[in-house]
C-alpha cells in the first residue's frame, strides 16, 4: 500500500525536481556522457558490455565521498574473493567522473537511476546483478523493493541515521518500518544509529560492523598540489577550507586576513563542498579585496596570489596533502551537520572544526576523546584558535598525529561487513 501512494506522488514531486536536477547537470562538472542511464536508457553497446557483468554485486553511492569509500570497500572486496565482479553506480557526475578515473578492476560503472519503476525494472534487467549493495542513506523504495521482488538480496551498508533524520522516519513509519524490513541486512556504523533504526524498523535486520571510512587509506604516491604556481617560490604555510558551505567562505576568508597580519607566510586555499558555487565565492573574495586564483580557470598565477579558490572536483586528498592545518566545512557560520573528519586525520593533518558534526558526532567524539581535534564552539573562536596552531608548529604536528593514530586504531569494518555481505551471497 505504501508503494502505491509513493509511486502516485512520485511524478508530482519530480516536476519539482527537474529544475534543481537541470541545473546540477548543466552547472557541475564531471561525466556526463552516459547521463541517460539517469532514466533508464542505455545505448546497445553498453548493454553488451554491460552483459558481461551478469552476476556481479551491485554497489551504489550517491557522490564523491561515498563514492571514495564504496571503491575502497570494492577493492577490499575483491582482494578477499578476486571471483567477484561489480558494478558501482553513483547519482551525481563528479563521482561518476571519480569513479570512470579510479574503478577498481572488475568494476562497471553506471549512473543510478531515478526512483520510477520502469527506469529501476529496465536498469535491473540490463544488469541481471546478483546483489545490491547501497551506501549510507540512499535508500528507494521502487529500487529496493523491485530488487527484492527478483529475488536479488538487498543490503544497506556504512548506514547512519541522525536524531533528526530518526524524528522523520519515526513519523512515517507506516512508510519507513516496511521499507526498512525489506532490506536483508542493514549494516550501520554506531550503536545509536542501530537504535535509531529500530526505533524507526524493530523488526529490520539491523547490524554494528563500524564505519567503513575508518579503513580508508591515504594514496601512498599522492600527486604534489604545486602550490608554488599561486602562491609563488618559498615557504608557505598553507590554511586549507574544505567542503565549504555558504557564509563559511566568508567568515574564514576574513579571519585569514586578520591573520595574515600577524603571519606574513599565511596563504589560504578554499575548496568548495560544491564547485558550482565558484563565481559566488570569487565575487565574495573580491569584495574583500583579496588577490586570488580560481583553479578551475588558472593553471598559475601571475604574479603570485594570496588565495587560491579550488573550485574543482576529485583533488582534495592532493589540496589536502599540501596543508598545514585543514578547516572542515558544514561546521560554522550556522552549519552544524559536519563533514567527514577522516580523510585529513588520515593523512596527519591537525583538523579544526565547529563542535557540533550531527551527522559525524561518532567521529568528532572519538577524536575529541584523543585530544585529536580542534573545535570551535563560536565563529568568533577561529581566530585564536588558528592563530594557536599557526604560530607554534610543534602544536598543531603532535595534533595531526594524534588524529593520525586515532582513526587508524579504529579499522577492520571493512572485512567485517564484506563478511556480512558473502554470507548472504551464500545464503
Amino acid at each position: 500500500m505504501f508503494r502505491f501512494f509513493y509511486n502516485l506522488f512520485l511524478p508530482l514531486g519530480f516536476l519539482f525536481f527537474i529544475p534543481g536536477l537541470y541545473l546540477k547537470y548543466r552547472n557541475r562538472g564531471g561525466w556526463k556522457d552516459t547521463f541517460g542511464e539517469r532514466f533508464g536508457h542505455f545505448k546497445p553497446e553498453r548493454v553488451r558490455e554491460l552483459a558481461e557483468y551478469h552476476g556481479a554485486v551491485w554497489v551504489h553511492a550517491v557522490s564523491v565521498g561515498e563514492t571514495v569509500v564504496a571503491m575502497s570497500m570494492i577493492r577490499t572486496w575483491h582482494q578477499m574473493h578476486p571471483e567477484r565482479k561489480f558494478i558501482l553506480s553513483t547519482t551525481t557526475t563528479t563521482g561518476q567522473e571519480l569513479a570512470r578515473k579510479q574503478a577498481p578492476p572488475s568494476t562497471a560503472v553506471i549512473f543510478c537511476p531515478i526512483d520510477f519503476l520502469w527506469m529501476v525494472r529496465r536498469t535491473l534487467s540490463v544488469l541481471k546483478p546478483a546483489m545490491l549493495v547501497i551506501f549510507e542513506t540512499e535508500i528507494w523504495p521502487n529500487m529496493v523493493a523491485e530488487t527484492r521482488k527478483r529475488g536479488i538480496p538487498v543490503a544497506l551498508v556504512n548506514g547512519r541515521m541522525s536524531d533528526h533524520s530518526a524524528r522523520g522516519y519515526r513519523r512515517a513509519r507506516l512508510f519507513f518500518g516496511p521499507l526498512l524490513k525489506m532490506f536483508n541486512l542493514i549494516s550501520v556504523q554506531t550503536q545509536a544509529d542501530f537504535d535509531r533504526y529500530k526505533s524507526v524498523s524493530p523488526e529490520a535486520n539491523v547490524v554494528v560492523s563500524g564505519n567503513l571510512k575508518f579503513d580508508q587509506k591515504a594514496p601512498e604516491n599522492l600527486p604534489e598540489p604545486e602550490y608554488e604556481r599561486y602562491f609563488g617560490p618559498g615557504r608557505h604555510l598553507i590554511l586549507l577550507a574544505a567542503s565549504t558551505h555558504p557564509g563559511e567562505e566568508e567568515l574564514i576568508a576574513e579571519t585569514f586576513k586578520k591573520l595574515k597580519d600577524e603571519v606574513p607566510e599565511l596563504k589560504l586555499v578554499l575548496v568548495p563542498r560544491h564547485a558550482e558555487r565558484g563565481g559566488d565565492i570569487a565575487e565574495m573574495l573580491k569584495s574583500h579585496l583579496l588577490d586570488f586564483a580560481r583553479r578551475s580557470r588558472q593553471a598559475e598565477a601571475d604574479p603570485p596570489v594570496d588565495v587560491l579558490l579550488a573550485d574543482t572536483t576529485g583533488e582534495m586528498l592532493k589540496l589536502m596533502n599540501g596543508a598545514d592545518i585543514v578547516i572542515m566545512g558544514k561546521s560554522l557560520a550556522g552549519h552544524d551537520e559536519g563533514h567527514n573528519l577522516i580523510e585529513p586525520a588520515l593523512l596527519d593533518k591537525p583538523i579544526v572544526t565547529g563542535h557540533v558534526l550531527r551527522n559525524f558526532r561518532f567521529i568528532l567524539n572519538v577524536l575529541l576523546q584523543e585530544n585529536a581535534v580542534a573545535t570551535v564552539t563560536h565563529d568568533s573562536e577561529l581566530e585564536e584558535q588558528l592563530r594557536k596552531l599557526l604560530v607554534n608548529k610543534e602544536l598543531r604536528e603532535e595534533l595531526g598525529k594524534r588524529a593520525g593514530r586515532t582513526i587508524r586504531k579504529h579499522a577492520g569494518a571493512t572485512e567485517r561487513t564484506v563478511n556480512e555481505l558473502e554470507s548472504l551471497l551464500k545464503k
